[in-house]
């Protein structure tokens, strides 16, 4: 069984689409809906922007939303995936190649998220550090005890865990758990504390946009960062969608899944290649890779 994987924000890069926009019809035309639909020509910052410009989360996002689902699309004969799942952010583009939501939907859902969470950072400021090195939850008990708020948020595979919250909740819990023997705890250059409780106000603009949209029975089931499980019912999907901003991504227990499901290839669509690594760390045996522009018509 054939498992299609979709990165997150921090796989930008200068010049990432361009390669498709040249290349097929297709991904110029949708290359120029996106820009319609987002009122601004994000082809232009996403082909000829630097790097900072594509820092700026209200274009991050949805670039790499672009990138990846366009990539889909464009594929020649398509691509039929068995199971599916997503990074953070990748799980929107994961739910429009499932075709639970439609590309415009799945832009504008993105959007929103995307700005909505850039107020949050404002309003709530916080930030995020990766630990390598310590069981999970001898992490998940150090941020426990620390004063303020500080969670695990991204899963991503065993010995490697992010956390999140405020920054001087961060701060002690680096010491906390470098003193506990964490290879390291490092904070990371990210500009909130996403997938943690600073994200509620986020959470809920998201969720409004969410209820509002148009959600059909996918091809094939989803597995959710919220709890790494299967899903195919509309209204889950949508439940699992909300709770995401404000829970952590739970990528190693997703994979897993996956693999006691029956996944044999996984292959990750859209820029970089930080999810097939990902994978080999939880699984050393799966074959994975990346869907490229040979296959693109």
């Amino acid at each position: 069984m054939k498992a299609y994987i979709f990165p997150g924000q921090g796989a930008q890069f200068p010049g990432m689409g361009k390669d498709l926009f040249e290349n097929s019809k297709i991904a110029h035309q949708l290359f120029n809906d996106a820009n319609e639909i987002l009122g601004f020509k994000i082809s232009d910052v996403m082909f000829n922007g630097s790097a900072d410009d594509l820092k700026q989360t209200s274009v991050t996002q949805p670039a790499i939303f672009l990138h990846s689902v366009i990539l889909a699309m464009c594929t020649e004969n398509g691509i039929t995936p068995d199971m599916v799942a997503g990074h953070s952010l990748g799980e929107f583009s994961a739910l429009v190649v499932n075709k639970s939501i439609s590309f415009e939907d799945g832009l504008k859902l993105v959007s929103v998220r995307a700005n909505a969470m850039q107020k949050a950072c404002e309003n709530n400021p916080g930030t995020m550090a990766a630990v390598l090195g310590l069981e999970d939850n001898l992490v998940e008990k150090i941020c426990q005890e620390i004063n303020g708020v500080v969670v695990a948020a991204n899963y991503n595979c065993p010995g490697q865990l992010v956390i999140s919250g405020e920054l001087n909740a961060i701060e002690s819990a680096c010491e906390k758990l470098k003193e506990s023997g964490a290879r390291r705890a490092l904070v990371l250059p990210v500009g909130g504390a996403f997938h943690s409780p600073l994200m509620e106000e986020a959470k809920k603009e998201l969720e409004d946009a969410i209820n509002k949209t148009v959600f059909s029975d996918p091809i094939c089931p989803i597995y959710q960062n919220v709890c790494g499980l299967p899903y195919s019912s509309e209204i889950e999907i949508k439940e699992n969608l909300i709770s995401q901003l404000t829970s952590p991504v739970k990528w190693t227990q997703s994979i897993k899944q996956m693999v006691k499901d029956g996944a044999q290839e996984f292959i990750e669509v859209g820029p970089g290649r930080v999810l097939q690594g990902l994978v080999r760390k939880i699984n050393g045996d799966i074959n994975s890779s990346s869907l490229n522009l040979d296959n693109v018509g």
